[in-house]
């Protein structure tokens, strides 16, 4: 039992970390590697399926361009092919030894729908804190060898780290929210 309470908050900061990279896919009509960072793609004539930041240094060389310069000039095409098939909304153009991606603005409207999504995802992120809490209330009922006061102070340390998530949680998300609706 003495270790539930680090258990219970390592799988939060799993949850809280999903969340951030999730989040981080989610276009803000700037340019940020994280953009495309997880896109898979299938190199060396489809033997092989990776991820664009094992394939590639990306960079944003200003708020609406990134640049992506493969570590193998051989795969340029394929990479390019990855980055179009992803369907992220934006076409990749290749000069031969690197590749270009302008970000288009955003539309109010597309905003709007990325806001949706964002407050979407935010909610799983804290449907994941819930279980991880759940779980650990379910150990601790199950705990014979508790006193009473022992098992309420376990109740209370598990619900402070349930809401210290749920509060950087909601960090995350008003910060998103702001980049999203920032123009």
């Amino acid at each position: 039992m003495d270790n539930l309470i680090p258990q219970t908050s390592s799988k939060m900061q799993k949850a809280l970390e999903l969340l951030t990279i999730d989040l981080g896919s989610i276009r803000t009509g700037r340019a940020t590697p994280s953009l495309v960072d997880n896109v898979e793609v299938n190199v060396y004539g489809g033997t092989t399926r990776m991820k664009m930041m094992e394939l590639a240094t990306i960079a944003a060389s200003d708020s609406q361009t990134l640049t992506i310069t493969p570590f193998d000039p051989s795969i340029i095409e394929e990479i390019q092919k990855g980055l179009m098939e992803a369907n992220l909304g934006f076409t990749p153009s290749n000069d031969g030894h690197l590749i270009r991606i302008n970000i288009p603005s955003l539309t109010t409207e597309r905003r709007e729908e990325l806001v949706h999504l964002l407050k979407q995802r935010l909610e799983n992120g804290r449907i994941l804190i819930r279980q991880a809490r759940q779980e650990a209330l379910k150990e601790l009922k199950n705990a014979n060898e508790l006193s009473e006061d022992e098992l309420e102070r376990m109740e209370k340390e598990i619900q402070r780290l349930t809401d210290e998530f749920m509060g950087k949680i909601d960090n995350l998300g008003s910060t998103k929210e702001k980049e999203l609706i920032t123009i």
